[in-house]
Order: structure tokens, then sequence, then C-alpha cells
């Protein structure tokens, strides 16, 4: 147990503690009870809560035990950002996206076994709590120049939007969380990102002030790209871990994609290889780039994490399909739906000149560019060869009775869809 501070070090996960040595002292002594809080403010956790959960996730391996909190009260008021008021959802929305969030964590922790891990909501003790005990029992051992010197507070409050009384409260509600999992499970730890610093030791001094007793708090760093630019977002937007918002083909080429000065980083944080496993993908960037072995590792085990290895599998597959290293018929829907959604696409019907629909989609510039191509053989259609200028789109040429794949060359690739 005394060897995970140093792992979540090496990992790069390490960012803010309180009393290091207390801490290490009390994880070697473990096990220890720990917490990471998950607020539903929106209908999906992203990559960037992918940090958090994992973080726990190591916490738990090494034999502690986790407590997974999925916020729907403080889901209902959000924690303040730096650009404004958040908009309230209402209650029936705030309690579905706590199921679908409790659904997204629960297969990427153990439940069972040593070291089980439990999922609270805090719904449960907000929601009976009267305003004046808030007050009184919670309320009254905060100070307001500490609330007041925050940062986010602090921006808000010189900014023209100012901050609401509402959303000023949330570090007080997310205090009492911490207390009321000190109090009811033993819980000494609590984990976040590091914007949550702040958050995090409002628990702690409200456990020192009411309870006399000292916690602790822990944060990792938050992640970016070693160019500066945002980590989580793509042309399409957040990469989400919903499959419903980010298809299982999409969420493998994001991390496929990564940048060579960023996948031994994305290895060590999202990953559970050894050293030695990510020491020899660090060798392959250097020696093979072209190969993109560390890319290609990373793409699969966090797929596999988040999605299941069979869902990673078939992503594989559908790649190499694409680029005729495989049957595109062999694909379910779900995957080849998923896997030309990337792609251009123009719409089509049965009958249509193959030639004009590769000038429709925009990977030829003309048809008799298209008609060129075909007798260089360099057009395809579901990676069978095109051989004729008149040749017309038939009903089985189609995938699933809707798509058609366009292959120019070995990599220029568009889709024809029947029902757009």
């Amino acid at each position: 147990m005394n060897d995970i501070l140093d792992d979540l070090e090496w990992r790069g996960l390490l960012a803010q503690t309180t009393d290091r040595a207390a801490l290490a002292e009390a994880l070697a002594a473990g096990p220890v009870r720990l917490y990471c809080g998950f607020d539903p403010t929106a209908p999906s956790l992203h990559i960037g809560n992918l940090v958090q959960i994992l973080t726990v996730r190591r916490l738990q391996d090494a034999g502690h035990v986790p407590f997974a909190l999925v916020g729907g009260a403080t889901g209902l008021i959000g924690d303040p950002k730096m650009t404004g008021e958040r908009t309230l959802n209402s209650r029936d929305v705030v309690a579905g996206w706590v199921e679908r969030i409790r659904a997204q964590i629960a297969p990427l922790l153990r439940f069972d076994g040593p070291s089980a891990a439990t999922m609270v909501n805090n719904l449960d003790w907000t929601a009976p709590l009267s305003a004046i005990d808030f007050l009184r029992d919670v309320g009254k051992h905060y100070r307001l120049g500490t609330m007041l010197a925050k940062d986010t507070v602090a921006r808000r409050l010189n900014s023209d939007q100012g901050i609401s009384f509402t959303e000023f409260s949330y570090q007080i509600l997310q205090g009492m969380d911490f207390l009321e999992l000190h109090r009811r499970h033993g819980v000494t730890l609590q984990t976040g990102g590091s914007d949550q610093w702040g958050n995090l030791l409002s628990g702690v001094e409200l456990i020192r002030r009411s309870e006399g007793t000292a916690v602790h708090a822990l944060t990792t760093p938050l992640v970016t790209k070693a160019d500066g630019t945002k980590f989580g977002k793509t042309e399409s937007g957040t990469v989400w871990l919903d499959p419903e918002l980010t298809t299982p083909y999409a969420f493998f080429q994001f991390w496929l994609n990564a940048d060579d000065a960023d996948v031994v980083r994305y290895l060590k944080i999202f990953t559970f290889r050894t050293r030695d496993e990510i020491a020899f993908l660090e060798e392959a960037v250097a020696a093979r780039p072209a190969a993109r072995e560390a890319q290609r590792a990373l793409a699969h085990d966090v797929t596999s994490l988040v999605h299941g290895t069979d869902a990673a599998d078939a992503v594989v597959a559908a790649s190499q399909a694409l680029f005729g290293r495989g049957s595109l018929t062999d694909l379910d829907e779900r995957t080849v739906a998923g896997a030309l959604a990337e792609l251009p696409t123009a719409p089509g019907a049965l009958g249509d000149p193959v030639v004009d629909l590769f000038a429709a989609t925009g990977i030829v510039a003309s048809k008799s560019e298209a008609r060129r191509a075909v007798k260089e053989g360099g057009l395809s259609v579901n990676n069978v060869r095109v051989t004729a200028d008149e040749q017309p789109l038939t009903e089985s040429d189609l995938l699933h009775g809707r798509w058609a794949v366009l292959r120019r060359g070995k990599r220029t690739l568009a889709v024809v869809d029947t029902r757009a």
C-alpha cells in the first residue's frame, strides 16, 4: 500500500495533497476509505472525468476502499464556472443524469470482494436537511473571508455577471459531503482534479472544525496537450463516455490520433500498463513513430475500459475493413454507423451511376476525373473495384440496406447514405 503515492507521482497524477507525510503514513497503514464526487451537470461524463475514476481505481487496486459519489444534490446547483451562472436543470433531468452517470462509473470500479466500492448520492443526506439545521450545523463552521478568497468566487465577484448565493454556497455543500461520508463510513480522503482544490479543502476544514479530526485531500493535475491546447475536445466537440454521444469508433480514433509528444503521458494516466510496458512503447515511439504502436495500445486499452473489449475489437476490425484489410459486410450495423459518421457523406439512390456519387462526395473533383480513375483501377465501392463508367449503385452495394463506402486509392474515403 505504501507505493501508491509514488506510482501516482510517476504517472503524473499527483498535483496537491494535504500533509504528504501524514497521507503517506495513513495509506501505508491502510486500508483508507476515500471518495470522489461526480456532479450530473450533463447527461454523460467525459474523458476528463475518467482521470478521476481511474485514480480511484488505482487506490482501490492498492487495497483502499472507495466511495463513488454521484451528486444528486450538488448537481442541482453546479460548481461555479469562471464564465458565469449555470442554467439550473430540473429535478427530473438531474435524477435521470444521476442514473446514467452511475452506470458509467459502475464497470470501472469493483463492487464486490476485498476493497469493494460503494456508490452514494448526496441527495440522501441533503434533501432531508432543513435550512435552519443547515445554517446552524454546517454554515456556522464557514468563514466568509475564506469563501470569498476562492479563485472562482473572487473572479466572478469582479465580473459583470457576479455570482448568485446559490452557486456561492456550492463549496459548503461539497464540504458537507466529506463530513457526512466521514461520519457515516469513516472516509478520511477525498480525491479530485486540481481545479477542485478549494472545494476539497472546504471539507477538510469542516471536519477539523466540527469533529476535531485531521483528514486528507489529494488532487490530480488537469490534463493538457503538449502544445498547450485543451485536452478532450475534437472538431465535433467533447469526447463523452456515453456511446450515444461519442461512438466507440470516434472514441477509439481520438486516442489513436494522440500526438507522439502526448501518447506516453496518456498511457501513464489512462491505462493500467506497467512501467516496463510503457517504457517499451516509449522506445517504439522514438524508433518507429510511423507504426504508432503506442497510440494503438492506448486506443485499445482505453476503449476496452470504457466500452468493453468486444467494442474495441469491433472498432479495430472496422478500421481495417474501411481500408481494404477486411470485410465490411461482416460488421454489425452500430459499428458501421460509428465508423462512417466521421467520413464525408453524400445522399444517393439505387441506380445512380457510381461515378456521379464519387463526384458528389468530393473525393474526386468531377465526374470526368472519376471516369479516369475507373480506367486506372483506383476506385472501389465497399472494397470492390469499380470496373465500368456506367456501373450503377445496386442493392448488393449497400451495407445494412443503407450505406456504400467509396474509396479512392488506399486512404481517401467517403460514404453514400441512401437515407440521407
